[in-house]
């Protein structure tokens, strides 16, 4: 019995180390193709060793609370997915609104992906308006890719009659105070996104 339990206990101590090395939030099939057993990863979820933080995305429950929960579970699961619009603005600071939602950007043709949480909206680009602009930041150990301030403003004012126009310009007017206000940037963007003609007079009267 005792080298039962003291091998159920090296099997869980070596599973512990190679999740370790995964550093941050991860998947199932990455931490059995890491050499864990699924047998094992059951065994440290009910025993609380790993925290499940989303359907086949877990961390391990002695590291720090994921500072962007939602944001690391999408880029967890999708990993092509691009944060956009109020998600992206809020992670950059440029809204006053609370995202009910994550709101990402896949390519036209891809297939929906499914997520129990958290609520996902998904947006079809393509060309330019889906590789242009895409910054990649490492959240808890995870590579998040997010559109850069500039394409999001363009986007918000794409999106204008679906997300409103208030939150557009809110962002165009936060992001005007900045220190790194670049309108050659918003200019470029805002033809990739065809809605230079609509953004460019509100840009003028700022500047």
């Amino acid at each position: 019995m005792k080298k039962e339990l003291g091998k159920k206990y090296s099997v869980c101590d070596r599973a512990i180390e190679l999740i370790r090395q995964l550093d941050g939030a991860f998947r199932t099939a990455e931490a059995i193709k890491a050499g864990v057993h699924p047998q094992t990863l059951y065994t440290l979820l009910h025993s609380g060793i790993i925290e499940r933080l989303s359907r086949g995305v877990y961390k391990l429950a002695d590291t720090e609370q994921v500072s962007q929960p939602d944001l690391v579970i999408v880029a967890t699961r999708i990993p092509q997915a691009v944060i956009c619009l109020i998600s992206a603005l809020a992670f950059h600071e440029m809204t006053s609104q609370i995202p009910h939602e994550v709101s990402f950007a896949i390519a036209k043709g891809a297939e929906t992906p499914r997520i129990d949480f958290p609520p996902i909206s998904v947006h079809r680009f393509s060309g330019e308006a889906l590789t242009a602009g895409v910054q990649k930041h490492e959240i808890d150990g995870v590579t998040v890719r997010i559109f850069c301030p500039e394409k999001t403003i363009a986007d918000c004012f794409k999106f204008r009659n679906k997300i409103g126009m208030d939150i557009a310009l809110e962002a165009l007017k936060l992001y005007k105070a900045r220190k790194g206000f670049n309108s050659s940037e918003l200019i470029k963007f805002a033809r990739i996104c065809r809605v230079e003609k609509v953004m460019l007079p509100y840009l003028e009267a700022m500047i």
